[in-house]
C-alpha cells in the first residue's frame, strides 16, 4: 500500500481511474452481461476524463458534467449514424461545440474532449446490435457510476492529493534554485544568453504552475493546526520565489575577472546547499515524514576570505549578498521547523486565502465573449469541426472503412490549439501508436475474454495518468484500448492492425494541415498580453512603493497577477518557437522585456524587504522618493505618445554608495529606486520595439490615437 502511495499523482489518479472503471465493468457484467458492460465502459471511459487529481468540490463541477455532455454526444450519434452523409455534419458540429468549452480556460480541457469520445466509442458500437435506448441506457449507468466513483476515490486522496502538490510546489522551488546556481557559474550566462534566460523562464513557469496547484488543495481545506503549517508552508515558498528572484539583482557588478567569478562561485555553492534542503523538505511532504536535518552553510564565512581588496567597490555589496543568502537559509529552515510540527499563524484569514485559489465553474459570460473571429478560441473550434468532418468523409471513401471512427480519433488528439502543441503530438501520436499495436500483436494469440479485458482496464489507467506526462505513453495505451474494445464488440473482425497504423499516420497528417486553417499566430495576442504584462507590474510597484505598510491581500494579489501576466508571455514566446518563421514573435525583444519584467520584480522585492527590516531608519525623504518613483514607473509602463525621460545613466548607477547599507541604508534605497526606474524604462523599450516588429503600422497607428 506505501508503495502505492509513493507514486506521482497524475499515476495514482490513473491507477484509481482505472480501478473505477474495472468496478463498474465487473458490476455491470455480472448483472446485465458482457454487451452491456462494454457500453457502460464507454460512459465510463468518457466521464473519467475529466477525472484529475483535485479537491472533490472541483470534480463534481466536473466529471458530472463530461458525463453529461458524453452521454448527448452518443444520443446524437445514435441517431445520425444511419445516414453517413449527416454523420459527418454531426461530428464536425460536436467537435465545434467541443472546443467553444475552451473558453472556460485550462480546466475545461478534460471536460470538451469527453463528448468527442463519445462520439467515437459509439461509432465503434455495431449497428442494430441493441436498441437505442438500450444503448444510451448503459452509457448513463457507466457514466453516473462514474461520477459516484470519483468522489468517493477523491474524498479518499484528498490528503495523499495535498502533500504530493505541496511536495510538487517544494521541487519546483529546489529546481529553480538549482537553475539559479547554474546559471552563476555558467560562463555564457549574460544579457545576451537567451538559452539560459529561456531556461529560467521555464522554470519560473513550472514554479507558478505548481504553487498555484497547491493553493487549489491547501487554502481550501478545513481550519486546524495541520493546515496552518501547510499554508504556512506555501506561503513561505511563495516569498522564497521572491527573494530568489531578487538574488540576482547586482550580480553583474561583480565582473568575469577571477575575483569577480570567485564570489559567484560562492554563492552558487550555498544556492546548492539550500536547494538540499528544500529537497529535503519536498521528500517529508510527499512522505508526511520529518525531513532530515539541513546541515549548517557557514553563511557568516562565505565570502571569507574574500579575495577582494578592502578599497575595492565591489567588496561593498558583499553584506547585501550575504544577507539574501540567509534569508533564503532561513525561509528553508523555517519550512523544516513547520514540517516537525512548529505551529504558526497564517497572516491570511480563511476568506481572504480563497482570493488566490483558481476559479471554478462555468459561467456564461466566459463564452459570450469569445463570439468573435478575433478570439483563438472560435477560431479553433472552426478548425476543430471542419478538421474532423472532413476526416470522418475521407474515411468513408478510404478502401478500409470499417473503423472511419479511428481516423476522426486521430486528427482529434493531435490537432490542438497552437502549432507547437499540434508538432509534438503528430510525433508521440505516431510512435506511441505503433508500439501499441506492436503490443497487441505480441497479445493476439491470447484468447482469454479475462486477461484482455484486465489489459484493458490498465490500457484505461495508463492512457488517462500520463497524457500531460508522456503522451506517447498514452498513445500507446490508447491504441491497446481501441484494438481491445473493437475485438471484444466484434471478435470476428480481427484487430485491423495495419488500417490502425494506416488511419494514425493519415490523421496525424490531416490534423497538422489543418493547423494552417484559421491559425491564430501568437504575434495576434501580443498587444493585449504587453499591455497586460505593463498593467499589472505598474498595480504591483503602486502596491509595494509604500512607505506605510497597505493591504497585504492587495498586495499578494497584485503580485500574483505580475507573475501570471509575465508567464502568459514566456509561454507565449515557447509556442512561437515552433510557428512559422514569418509570424513568430521577435525573440529578443519579448525576452528582454520578460528578462526585465522580472528584474523589476526583484528590485520591488528588495524594497519591500529595506522598508520591512529598515523603515524606523529611514526619514521623510525616504517616502517622497518612493512618490516620485511610483510616477516615474506608472510614465514608463505605458505606450502612450511619448517616451518617459530619460532614466539615470547605467555607469553611474554602477557605483555604490560610500558606505555599507549597515551604517546607513537610504542611498541604497535610493539607488535601489533608480534601477527600478531604468529596468522600467528598459521594459518600456523592449516593449515598443516587440510591437513594431510584430505590425510594424502599430507605431503610427498609437501616435494617432493616443493610446497603448
Amino acid at each position: 500500500m506505501k508503495r502505492l502511495l509513493d507514486l506521482p499523482a497524475y499515476a495514482l489518479n490513473g491507477l484509481a481511474v482505472a480501478m473505477g472503471v474495472a468496478i463498474i465493468q465487473f458490476v455491470v457484467d455480472s448483472v446485465a452481461g458482457p454487451h452491456a458492460a462494454a457500453l457502460a465502459l464507454g460512459g465510463a471511459v468518457c466521464a473519467s476524463l475529466a477525472d484529475v487529481p483535485n479537491t472533490v468540490p472541483r470534480t463534481w463541477k466536473r466529471v458530472p458534467v463530461a458525463a453529461l455532455l458524453s452521454m448527448l454526444a452518443a444520443a446524437i450519434t445514435l441517431w445520425l449514424m444511419p445516414t453517413p452523409l449527416m454523420m459527418g455534419v454531426g461530428v464536425a458540429l460536436i467537435a465545434f461545440g467541443a472546443m467553444m468549452a475552451m473558453a472556460w480556460g485550462a480546466r475545461a480541457g478534460a471536460v470538451s474532449f469527453a463528448p468527442i469520445l463519445a462520439v467515437i466509442f459509439t461509432m465503434a458500437v455495431p449497428l442494430g446490435s441493441a436498441p437505442l435506448a438500450t444503448l444510451l441506457l448503459w452509457n448513463a449507468v457507466g457514466g453516473a457510476g462514474y461520477v459516484v466513483w470519483s468522489l468517493l476515490s477523491g474524498a479518499l486522496l484528498q490528503r495523499r492529493y495535498r502533500a504530493l502538490a505541496m511536495g510538487q510546489s517544494l521541487t519546483a522551488a529546489a529546481a529553480l534554485l538549482r537553475l539559479r546556481a547554474d546559471l552563476l557559474t555558467s560562463p555564457a550566462a549574460g544579457a545576451d544568453d537567451l538559452r539560459g534566460m529561456q531556461a529560467w523562464i521555464q522554470g519560473e513557469v513550472v514554479l507558478a504552475d505548481r504553487l498555484q496547484g497547491a493553493r487549489d488543495f491547501i487554502f481550501v481545506q478545513p481550519d486546524n493546526p495541520r493546515a496552518q503549517r501547510e499554508i504556512g508552508i506555501v506561503l513561505l515558498t511563495v516569498e522564497l520565489r521572491d527573494v530568489l528572484l531578487a538574488s540576482r539583482l547586482d550580480l553583474d557588478l561583480l565582473g568575469n575577472d577571477r575575483d569577480g567569478q570567485w564570489v559567484l562561485n560562492r554563492m552558487a555553492a550555498v544556492l546548492q546547499g539550500i536547494a538540499k534542503g528544500l529537497d529535503s523538505a519536498a521528500e517529508a511532504a510527499r512522505g508526511g515524514a520529518v525531513p532530515a536535518e539541513m546541515p549548517p552553510l557557514e553563511l557568516d564565512t562565505v565570502f571569507a576570505p574574500s579575495p577582494l581588496a578592502a578599497d575595492d567597490a565591489r567588496a561593498r555589496l558583499l553584506p547585501s549578498l550575504k544577507d539574501r543568502l540567509r534569508r533564503l537559509d532561513a525561509d528553508v529552515r523555517r519550512l523544516h521547523a513547520l514540517q516537525c510540527g512548529e505551529s504558526t499563524l497564517s497572516p491570511l484569514s480563511r476568506s481572504e486565502l480563497q482570493y488566490f485559489v483558481a476559479p471554478e465553474g462555468w459561467p456564461l459570460a466566459a463564452l459570450r465573449a469569445q463570439w468573435s473571429w478575433r478570439s483563438p478560441v472560435l477560431r479553433h473550434a472552426v478548425r476543430a469541426g471542419l478538421a474532423l468532418g472532413t476526416a470522418y468523409y475521407i474515411a468513408l471513401m478510404l478502401p478500409w472503412a470499417s473503423h472511419p471512427h479511428w481516423l476522426v480519433l486521430s486528427v482529434a488528439v493531435v490537432l490542438r490549439g497552437s502549432l507547437e502543441q499540434t508538432l509534438a503530438r503528430r510525433n508521440a501520436r505516431v510512435a506511441g501508436t505503433v508500439l501499441g499495436c506492436a503490443v497487441v500483436l505480441a497479445l493476439s494469440p491470447v484468447h482469454s475474454s479475462v486477461v484482455l479485458s484486465l489489459v484493458l482496464l490498465a490500457a484505461v489507467g495508463i492512457a488517462h495518468a500520463f497524457v500531460l506526462q508522456r503522451y506517447w505513453l498514452t498513445a500507446c495505451a490508447a491504441t491497446v484500448m481501441a484494438l481491445l474494445q473493437s475485438h471484444m464488440m466484434l471478435p470476428s473482425a480481427g484487430f485491423a492492425i495495419p488500417e490502425r497504423v494506416a488511419d494514425t499516420v493519415l490523421g496525424a497528417a490531416l490534423a497538422w494541415a489543418f493547423s494552417y486553417v484559421l491559425p491564430w499566430w501568437e504575434r495576434r495576442s501580443l498587444p493585449t498580453a504587453i499591455t497586460r504584462v505593463l498593467k499589472e507590474l505598474n498595480d504591483y510597484a503602486s502596491h509595494a512603493l509604500r512607505f506605510e505598510p497597505g493591504d497585504q491581500v492587495s498586495l499578494r494579489l497584485s503580485r500574483r497577477r505580475a507573475y501570471d501576466a509575465l508567464a502568459l508571455l514566456a509561454a507565449a514566446l515557447q509556442r512561437s518557437s515552433a510557428e512559422p518563421r514569418a509570424v513568430r514573435l521577435p525573440l529578443k525583444d519579448v525576452a528582454a522585456l520578460i528578462d526585465h519584467g522580472q528584474r523589476l520584480m526583484a528590485h520591488l522585492s528588495m524594497v519591500r524587504v529595506t522598508l520591512g527590516h529598515r523603515r524606523a531608519d529611514l526619514q521623510q525623504g525616504a517616502a517622497s522618493a518612493l512618490s516620485e518613483t511610483q510616477a516615474s514607473l506608472a510614465r514608463c509602463l505605458t505606450l502612450k505618445v511619448g517616451a518617459p525621460a530619460a532614466p539615470a545613466d547605467l555607469d553611474e548607477l554602477a557605483q555604490l554608495p560610500p558606505v555599507p547599507p549597515a551604517a546607513d541604508i537610504l542611498p541604497w534605497l535610493l539607488r535601489r529606486l533608480a534601477l527600478l526606474v531604468h529596468d522600467a524604462h528598459r521594459i518600456h523599450d523592449a516593449a515598443a520595439a516587440a510591437l513594431a516588429a510584430t505590425d510594424p503600422g502599430a507605431t503610427a497607428r498609437r501616435r494617432m490615437s493616443g493610446v497603448g
